[in-house]
Order: C-alpha cells, then sequence, then structure tokens
C-alpha cells in the first residue's frame, strides 16, 4: 500500500537520537532550546516554545491569549478537530467561517461577512484560529486588517505548513498573527515523531506558554510570592500541564530540520508531476495562490463529479483496492456528531460541505519515486477510462 503520507528517517536522523539516549538527559536538558532556537532561526520568530503536540500547542496558545468561559473562537470547519477542540478545552464557544472554494482555506470575504453580523449582535470572537490547509497559507495579510478592526487575536495552525512562505516571508514569523504553531507529527514535512511548536514574537506570550507546558510551576524568584526557602524551591503559580517534548523527540526535530528545504522542494517536484499528469482528467487540481508557497503537506484533488459516471466513493474504493492509500482531509468538523450536539448542523457551511463530497487527498512523501506516482496516476486514468 502506498500510504498518503510517511516519514523519511536517516541514519543522521538515528544517530543523534542514540547520542541523546547516551547522554544524561532525557528530558529537560539542552536540546529542546537547541531545537526551539532552531526553529525560531528558521522561521525568523523571536521566540519558539516545543510542546509534545500541536494540539498541546493550540492549546496553550489559546490560554495564553487569555480565552476563557464566555469568550468565543472561531475556526475553519476543513481541518482537523483539534483545530477547534483546543478552544473549548478553554471554555470558550466555538463558531466557523466556511472556505474559500479555491484554496480551502478560511475565506476572509465570508470572515469579513461573519464580523460584521457579530458585531451588530454583540457577539465578536476573541480569537480567529486560521489553518493553512495542505500546507498553504491562509491570506494572513487580510485577516490581519480584520483583526485590527474587530479586536480579536490571531492563532495561525500551520501544523501542515512549515517551511512554506506568504508574501516571500516564511510561515511561523507571526508578522499577521499572535502566535503560529506547527506539528511534527511522522506524517507531517519533518517528524519529532509527535510533538508541535508554538512561535511568537512576544515575550508576555512566550513566557505564559512556557509556564502552562510545565504544570504552571516555575523556579523564577521574580514570580513567586516569597522569598525562595532555598536552591530546591520552586512554586506553582497556576494550573499548567504536562506539555513538555522530551529531549529525544528534539534531537530528531534538530536533524530532520536540516532537510527541511529538500523535503518541501521534492513535495513541490512531486505536486507538479500530478499537475501535469492529471490535466485531462475529470477533476481539479490544488490551486495555488500567487502570494503563497506552500509547504504541500498534502495534495488534494476535488472531482468533477458531473462530469463522470463514478462516484466520489467509488473513486476512493477503487484507489484504495489498488494499494493506493489515498485518505480524506477532513470531514467538515461541524458535521460530526460532537459538535452536532453544541447546535450545529449540516447546511451551515455549504462550500466546507461540498468540498467534503468532492475532496480526496493523493499520496505524497519525500521518497515517493516516479514508479509510485505513475501507479497513481494510472490508477485514476483507469477508473476515468483514459
Amino acid at each position: 500500500m502506498i500510504p498518503y503520507g510517511r516519514q523519511d528517517i536517516t541514519q543522521r536522523d538515528i544517530d543523534s537520537v542514540v547520542d541523546v539516549l547516551k547522554s544524561d538527559f532525557l528530558t529537560q536538558g539542552p536540546t529542546v532550546p537547541k531545537f526551539e532556537q532552531a526553529i525560531a532561526n528558521q522561521v525568523g520568530s523571536r521566540h519558539a516554545l516545543a510542546v509534545n503536540s500541536a494540539t498541546s500547542a493550540l492549546h496553550i496558545a489559546c490560554l495564553a491569549l487569555g480565552l476563557g468561559p464566555g469568550d468565543r473562537f472561531w475556526t475553519t470547519p476543513i481541518t482537523f478537530v483539534a483545530s477547534a477542540n483546543c478552544g473549548l478545552y478553554c471554555g470558550a464557544d466555538i463558531d466557523f467561517v466556511d472556505i474559500d472554494p479555491k484554496t480551502y482555506n478560511l475565506c476572509p470575504t465570508q470572515l469579513e461577512r461573519k464580523l460584521e453580523q457579530a458585531e451588530r449582535e454583540g457577539r465578536l470572537p476573541k480569537i480567529l484560529i486560521a489553518v493553512h490547509m495542505c500546507g498553504q497559507s491562509c491570506d494572513m495579510e487580510a485577516i490581519n486588517v480584520l483583526s485590527k478592526r474587530y479586536g480579536f487575536r490571531v492563532i495561525e495552525d500551520a501544523s501542515h505548513a512549515i517551511g512554506g512562505k506568504f508574501k516571500g516571508e516564511s510561515i511561523g514569523n507571526c508578522r499577521f498573527s499572535d502566535i503560529t504553531v506547527f506539528s511534527f507529527h511522522p506524517v507531517k514535512i519533518v517528524t519529532t515523531a509527535e510533538g508541535g511548536i508554538a512561535t511568537t514574537n512576544e515575550p508576555h506570550l512566550a513566557a505564559r506558554m512556557s509556564l502552562l507546558r510545565s504544570h504552571g510551576v516555575t523556579r523564577d524568584p521574580s514570580l513567586m510570592t516569597r522569598s525562595p526557602d532555598g536552591p530546591w524551591y520552586y512554586q506553582q503559580i497556576e494550573l499548567g500541564f504536562n506539555y513538555r517534548m522530551t529531549e529525544l523527540q528534539a534531537a530528531l526535530g534538530i536533524s530532520q530540520l536540516k532537510r527541511l528545504d529538500e523535503f518541501v522542494c521534492k513535495r513541490h517536484e512531486l505536486a507538479k508531476g500530478y499537475d501535469t499528469k492529471l490535466s485531462k482528467l475529470p477533476l481539479v487540481c490544488p490551486w495555488q495562490h500567487p502570494d503563497s508557497y506552500s509547504g504541500f503537506h498534502l495534495y488534494v484533488i476535488r472531482l468533477k463529479t458531473s462530469e463522470s459516471k463514478v462516484s466520489h466513493g467509488e473513486v476512493f474504493k477503487r484507489l484504495r483496492n489498488d494499494g493506493i492509500g489515498v485518505q480524506l482531509h477532513y470531514i467538515p468538523v461541524h458535521t460530526q456528531p460532537y459538535y452536532q450536539e453544541l447546535g450545529f448542523s449540516a447546511g451551515q457551511f455549504p462550500e466546507a460541505e461540498r468540498y467534503y463530497q468532492e475532496a480526496i487527498s493523493l499520496p505524497l512523501f519525500p521518497t515517493m519515486d516516479e514508479a509510485q506516482q505513475e501507479h497513481v496516476v494510472t490508477s485514476l486514468q483507469r477508473i476515468y477510462g483514459k
């Protein structure tokens, strides 16, 4: 089975992890700060805070921005559920903004309309979580303008997008946002096995997230309520979590990061190959905004179901039967049973629902070879009788 995504682990990656296994620190040592600095240098942010997953990063990002009960936050329905769940963990109320039909990202036009109505009703969001679907940046400049006008904070969920750019600048530099979050799950562009990171340019946000990822405990006397009893002393000053990244994960991340440009370039080569070879089939290949350079975590096609007798489900099934591990990213969050219990229903976000009826993620990973891609293309051609 050709998977839709796969990590690329080299001997250098393995040696980096083994070196840490032989060291004095398996956790809370010097390697995590080195990884954080490497990420900050890569994306051009002032701070980077590594954690055990992108979900954890989203959670503490929301908390650092003060999201809590009685607040509202918005995100896109086309994302993994973590982008929505993170605000619910804080006790806030969620709503969604429909997608742009070309980029599959949160639509700035729909956002502006929704904000205008929310302002009239006194229901403006405190935070917007903008998800860079497939690795292509949202229109962060437009979102930033709206955030200034309506007074909400912005988190970029860039779980798909490390190595990508917006207007020639690295995603993650937080020029148009308060915090950016990356994922290092094995199917992502670089991996730490599991893990995530939050970048920001605001020292107080970095300090708050650092505290929250480690139980709310500090050894900094300036943050304590009284003088330390001795050099052993620490204080828990708020309720935090055990969201720390291990030294092993950070070592793998440092090694992987050295090949980031190589990984993204290979993904672009594969995407161009798909674009050319699939151009005559009744489907839509990913459209790239001229202001964006995608990380190309995913290559999503949309089937022109009105131009073929083969259904969406049948195409998916036949590709799987041909040994091709296609996937569907994502089921609209508002249609999930948990969210329907919160009051959402089918029909509320029509572009997201149309996307779901037509989308299939094809295999795309750096070690994918020409024969594997040709097998995917040939299978699609056979399905459509070409």
